[in-house]
């Protein structure tokens, strides 16, 4: 909105003069400095000529009106005459545009804005380097939070009375009875693909029969677990996020750490615990769908009867192929539950904050989840397992 005084001339466009008197540069101003006016007066502003002036003196006192577009001009000028080394005085600011003025020269402090060279290779490496130590930080704040919600845990366990039921069923509900329809439609249709796929290739040797095995192993060990572990943390860990960082923007952990409430007890452990306990269900449901996909495909495909599916399921089976995805279930699930917290908590308030740290947890809870699953590869086959 422009900022009006009463007009003694009809001609309301804006104008300057400048003059100069020894070392001094004046420039007087005068009608509408206003957004309408910017595009004419702006390349004369930037042509001033200032050789031989140490001092200049801007007098504010034939304006009529002035808006944001115009104070910032001003503004822009009088820090490019300071720049080239001028004295700058501003005189005669009508009462009505002082609180403008005085705003945003306060306001507009931060230096000038310099594009990065995106091309050159020096930029490339810039970037990488602050990629990684950025990533090196996160993961030092990450493993902190980790200690702190151990530590909670503990505590918890020590007194179990802490521990908020009411909270801990509301997450088992969410995180574990809502995600079972889209868990298992797409676990089921994973069996369905897995199936005719290995059907199709084992054909050529004549061991349609082993497309079970392949099933077994495969769901059972790795899909199953993994198909879970993606879901739940598309679904329940970005909510984690979500929720804790709408809070945090809302001021409400402010308002329950005033109350002297521990935060990692009211909003952490519900939802870890409630995941943990939660993921491995969700495991062996995702585990039943898929063989159940796998075992109609077959029929259809292959012509094996359930009868003869379960069969050759129980050959396939060793003492620990189903337990192996089990067992790699709740590490998913804190990994998933710890990530998506710690990210709630680090949002900025503001409502950008949130997608940006909803995304990254995701993101993060995926990759850790893929690493932590490649390790239990390596060490159950140390383990000979």
């Amino acid at each position: 909105m422009a900022l009006s005084l009463a007009s003694p001339h009809p001609d309301t466009a804006a104008w300057f003069d400048t003059g100069r008197e020894g070392g001094s540069l004046r420039l007087s101003l005068g009608g509408h400095w206003v957004l309408a006016e910017a595009r004419r007066l702006d390349p004369s502003l930037r042509a001033l000529e200032t050789k031989g002036c140490q001092r200049a003196e801007i007098d504010y006192g034939g304006i009529n009106r002035l808006d944001t577009v115009g104070a910032w001009l001003l503004l822009r000028t009088q820090r490019s005459l300071e720049a080239q080394g001028l004295a700058v005085t501003i005189v005669n600011v009508p009462d009505a545009f002082q609180p403008l003025v005085h705003t945003l020269r306060q306001d507009c402090t931060a230096p000038p804005v310099e594009l990065p060279q995106h091309h050159s290779f020096a930029w490339l490496l810039e970037r990488i380097g602050r990629g990684v130590v950025g990533m090196g930080h996160w993961g030092f704040e990450l493993l902190e939070f980790f200690g702190g919600v151990v530590y909670e845990t503990m505590a918890t366990i020590l007194h179990p009375r802490r521990l908020r039921v009411a909270a801990l069923i509301h997450q088992l509900e969410e995180t574990g009875l809502n995600a079972l329809p889209i868990l298992g439609l797409l676990s089921f249709l994973i069996g369905v693909v897995f199936a005719f796929q290995g059907a199709d290739q084992l054909r050529k040797f004549g061991a349609e029969v082993f497309t079970v095995n392949l099933l077994a192993v495969s769901i059972l060990r790795e899909i199953g677990g993994l198909m879970a572990a993606i879901i739940v943390a598309g679904r329940s860990g970005s909510a984690f996020t979500a929720q804790i960082g709408t809070m945090k923007v809302n001021e409400e952990i402010d308002a329950l750490e005033t109350l002297g409430m521990n935060t990692v007890e009211v909003l952490v452990l519900p939802r870890v615990i409630g995941l943990v306990i939660a993921l491995p269900l969700l495991t062996f449901y995702a585990n039943v769908m898929g063989l159940t996909g796998g075992a109609i495909m077959s029929y259809f495909d292959l012509g094996i009867t359930i009868p003869a599916f379960l069969r050759q399921l129980q050959s396939a089976l060793t003492d620990w192929t189903f337990w192996v995805g089990m067992i790699k279930a709740p590490v998913f699930a804190f990994i998933i539950a710890l990530v998506g917290c710690f990210e709630g908590l680090k949002v900025e308030r503001n409502a950008g904050s949130v997608g940006r740290m909803t995304t990254q947890s995701v993101v993060a809870s995926i990759f850790l989840v893929i690493i932590a699953d490649a390790l239990f590869s390596i060490m159950f086959d140390l383990l000979d397992i």
